[in-house]
Order: C-alpha cells, then structure tokens, then sequence
C-alpha cells in the first residue's frame, strides 16, 4: 500500500526520526496559513504517489505567505503522470549543505530487509545504483536483533559520510529500521537525509510502502489507503476485475499468470526497454477480456507499444487473437502491438492475427524485440 510523504513522516516522528514542520492544505488558502504559522520560506510538495514530483514541477517555494499562496494555486490541481494534485504539503524550507540516502529494502535473495545507504543523496538510488554501484553500502539486517545502533554507524561510516553525522544518522538508521519492521513495510527510505548549513541532521524527504499482506496488524495504516488516487487506472481495472499495477515505461504488458508476466517484464529490460505497466488476465480469458485489457493499458499516455504474452491453456490462443482484433478501433492510431502466443490455440491465433496484418513473435524473446524496435523506429 502506497501512503504520502506526509503520511511517512508521520510514521518516522513516531520512532524519533527529525522532520521539518509543517502541515497538509488542500487550497491555496490554507498553505497561506500554514506558511504564515511556520514563520519563514516554505517548500511546497505535491502529495501524490509517484516520484518525480520536482522534475513534474510538484515542488515549489515560497518566501513569503503570500508567495506559499500562489505557489499551491500552481501545484493543487496539477497532472503528474495522470494523477491529479489534490493536496500539498508545505514545510519549512531547510538551508541544506549535504545530501545522503538511507534506505530499507525487502530482498529475496537474503530472505530479509537489507539496509542501503549512499552518501550521494537525493537523486534516483537507481541511477546512482546503474551508474556509480560503489557508492551505495548494502547490508541485511539479522531479524533476531534488528539493526543495532553500533550496526548503523558502521554502515554510515563505510559509505563516507562525515564524521558530525554518523551518530546522528545512526540513531535515524536504527529508528528507520525499527519503522520498517513494525509497520509491515516492503520499503522504507529518506532521500534525502539533510545535514543542514546548521549542523542538524534530519530526514527531508520519506517514503514508505507498507506490505498489503500485513494490513490486517496495521488497521490505522489500512485506513490510509486512497485506492482511487494511488492510480485510477488500477482502480478501474480492479473493477473491472483485471490484476494491473502502473510502471514508469514505455512498453505495455500483458500476459496470463503472475509469473509469465513478471517473466515479461524482465525480457522486455533484457532487451533494452521500460515496462509500462503489469497486467495479468488470468486464466480462461476470452476475447472480450483481451480487448478490455488492451484499451486499459493503452489509456496510459506513457504507453508507445505493447506486448501480448500468452500461454495457452484455459486460455485459447485463437480468443486472444480475436481480442487484439476487436480492440483495434479503440487504440490510439499506429500503435504498435506484438504478440506472442503458445500452448493450446496458438497456431489458429498466429493464423488470425496474419490475416489481419498484426506483429507476432516466434518466442518471447523475439517479441520483446520486435516491441522495442517498434516504438523506438516511432520515436
């Protein structure tokens, strides 16, 4: 479950953790307020749940209440990739001298949280991850203990960050490790952790997702939840009965099972593209299934391309053929899309989809290529 940045920092003031102070408006008028109670220049942050507010233009500044004022007219009501601004949260702005990242992460391979940490704070971890790897320290956490504080120092200390703020950011490290555990979280991260021209050490940025599976130990944190907002989309498709969670690429995904899906996405990477969404149809998936799925993904305004992936089963190939077929008069016009089909029904839906002049791969391999060189050729 997706929750704000204000909702996070809430959570990390509960373990102790620095925050700026300030408070959540939903009008101009109210930041006015809030601002004018703070007593200074404020920062004011679009409260939505994607990243890349600051490059959407979600964050803005205000030295005075008025200036607050008209920088919320600006941000409430603004489209960051297809959500609406409904709400800000304006906080005192911090003279900041230094940028760090710390960050709690689910690993698979560990079976247990693994803290990450970089002294190059407040950009993307996965840029600096892509680009400069040995800049960020990894370490999992043995959940008999959690993260002892002398623990955390150590990790600080071997990413290089300076002397005055290692103990300060250990105590903020173990907090942080604390709050994810407690929480149920999948993953929790302050970027960045600010050392101020000041000296102070505080977290002026936060994000935590919290594991739907414990929702039911977390009832306040349930509460939270704004189903409608996190993305409209999912929330249709849940409707409507269709599993789809938005990416940040390119390249729409469909397939049948949780697995062939995920399997996809990792091919489409492979192959030098970005995901756009996943969407599962599941099982037994006729025809009327497959159109619905195509024109909900092509409703993504990111979406260039996409990528049919079906196994054949309960799921007939020549359904799924039919599907893309019906769903041609509602996608955006030249929109490429290839398929790939096997199992039950493949070779009668190759031969529909031949016959009606549309991209098809001999594997998934192939496809995902053939996806990705489409979108690019239209770029």
């Amino acid at each position: 479950m997706k929750i704000h940045e204000y909702q996070a920092k809430d959570i990390l003031a509960r373990y102790g953790i620095p925050i700026q102070p300030g408070g959540v408006a939903h009008t101009p008028e109210e930041a006015e307020a809030i601002a004018r109670e703070l007593g200074g220049p404020v920062v004011i942050k679009a409260q939505v749940y994607v990243g890349g507010r600051g490059k959407a233009g979600g964050i803005q500044f205000g030295d005075t209440p008025a200036e607050a004022r008209a920088a919320a007219a600006k941000v409430l009501g603004m489209d960051i990739k297809g959500l609406t601004v409904e709400k800000v949260l304006v906080v005192s702005k911090l003279d900041i001298k230094e940028e760090y990242y710390l960050g709690i992460i689910l690993d698979r391979k560990s079976q247990a949280p693994v803290v990450m940490v970089s002294k190059a704070g407040g950009i993307d971890i996965e840029e600096v991850a892509a680009t400069a790897p040995e800049k960020i320290i990894r370490q999992p956490i043995d959940m008999r203990y959690g993260l002892r504080p002398f623990e955390a120092r150590d990790i600080l200390a071997r990413a290089g960050l300076p002397h005055n703020v290692i103990a300060r950011g250990g105590a903020i490290l173990t907090a942080l490790a604390r709050a994810f555990i407690d929480s149920d979280a999948s993953l929790a991260e302050i970027n960045p952790l600010a050392l101020t021209a000041e000296g102070q050490v505080q977290a002026a940025d936060a994000k935590i997702l919290i594991d739907d599976n414990g929702l039911f130990r977390q009832k306040e944190y349930a509460l939270w939840a704004e189903t409608e907002e996190s993305n409209p989309l999912e929330f249709e498709a849940k409707q409507a009965g269709l599993t789809y969670v938005k990416l940040d690429g390119n390249v729409g995904i469909i397939g049948n099972g949780a697995g062939l899906v995920m399997t996809t996405l990792d091919m489409v990477a492979r192959v030098g593209g970005k995901p756009a969404n996943f969407l599962d149809i599941g099982g037994g998936a006729k025809a009327e299934i497959m159109r619905k799925a195509l024109t909900f993904v092509a409703r993504d305004p990111q979406v260039k391309g996409i990528l049919v992936n079906i196994f054949g089963g309960i799921t007939r190939g020549e359904e799924v053929a039919q599907g893309v077929i019906l769903a041609q008069a509602e996608l955006p016009k030249g929109m490429p899309i290839v398929v790939r089909l096997s199992g039950t029904g493949a070779e009668e839906g190759r031969a529909i989809l031949k016959d009606a002049g549309l991209d098809w791969g001999r594997d998934m391999r192939e496809a995902a290529q053939k996806i990705v060189a489409a979108i690019a050729a239209r770029e």
